[in-house]
């Protein structure tokens, strides 16, 4: 009986990599809904901090998930 050479790590890898680039969409999207909220006359600044927070918890998802990606080397 022969066993599958595909590794796991691999299908694992490329959820990660779809992940990242919805996360990267969705920061992208929350940038530009800051920038259009910033420009207003009376800039609701609530909610620009509530979406910058939100950018950040973002930000840091994407870091962990590309250190998943990242080997760790060993220097």
């Amino acid at each position: 009986m022969f066993m599958n050479d595909d590794d796991p790590s691999e299908d694992t890898d490329i959820a990660i990599e779809r992940r990242l680039a919805d996360l990267r969409e969705d920061h992208k999207d929350l940038d530009d809904a800051i920038r259009a909220l910033e420009e207003r006359y009376q800039p609701d600044m609530l909610q620009i901090a509530r979406l910058k927070r939100k950018k950040l918890a973002l930000k840091d998802e994407i870091g962990r998930l590309e250190d998943q990606l990242t080997p760790d080397i060993i220097a």
